[in-house]
């Protein structure tokens, strides 16, 4: 009988290991992908933080070009005007270069607004090295005002040995920006409606 009490006792704690190692994976589930995301290049998303000080220390310039275009959209929600102040920039394999895009609101009130962004062929993204931007970062513009956006990268120029990505001879990066809608708390949420807009919907930019 105290064999079997044991058994079954050993049987319970095992099971709410389980479980509880469950709920844990389940919480982390959104971070570990996005971190995933962000070291891999996995869904469009470029490396940042430490992945791109690794990268950069080798990212000696190679004398192979590959061409950088720019997009910009704005989500219909939002009443600003944003474009890329160049269409494409080519430039050397680790090479260092910065680009700018513009923004302006053209309504009669204060608004924030926060930019997402992908890069396209998913598969380069992991040598799309994102230094600093703009992105997912709250910014609040003024009646009229125009704001100037630098975006610092460099695309890794491991990409031109990768039997996977070594066609690639164009990469586009682009910018989505929605409206941050301001709660009494002070607290920036994006509104619904912005949040759940597909692309096609969006106003595109030159």
């Amino acid at each position: 009988m105290a064999k079997n009490q044991r058994k079954n006792g050993l049987t319970a704690v095992v099971l709410l290991s389980v479980a509880g190692g469950m709920v844990g994976l389940a919480f982390a589930s959104v971070p570990l992908y996005q971190l995933f995301c962000q070291v891999t290049g996995y869904g469009g998303t470029p490396k940042t933080g430490a992945d791109v000080q690794a990268a950069e220390s080798k990212g000696q310039a190679d004398k192979r070009m590959i061409t950088v275009r720019f997009d910009a959209n704005v989500n219909s929600s939002l009443p600003w005007r944003f474009q890329p102040l160049q269409k494409e920039i080519t430039l050397q394999g680790g090479e260092q270069t910065l680009a700018h895009y513009s923004a302006q609101n053209i309504s009669d009130r204060d608004i924030t607004g926060t930019a997402s962004f992908n890069v396209t062929p998913y598969k380069a993204a992991i040598y799309f090295n994102k230094i600093d931007c703009f992105c997912f970062t709250e910014q609040k513009l003024e009646p009229g005002q125009v704001a100037s956006m630098p975006v610092s990268f460099y695309v890794d120029p491991e990409i031109f040995d990768d039997p996977n990505t070594r066609e690639v001879k164009t990469i586009t990066l682009s910018y989505t920006f929605y409206r941050v809608k301001q709660e009494k708390d002070g607290k920036g949420k994006l509104e619904a409606k912005a949040a759940s807009n597909p692309p096609a919907e969006k106003e595109r930019g030159s």
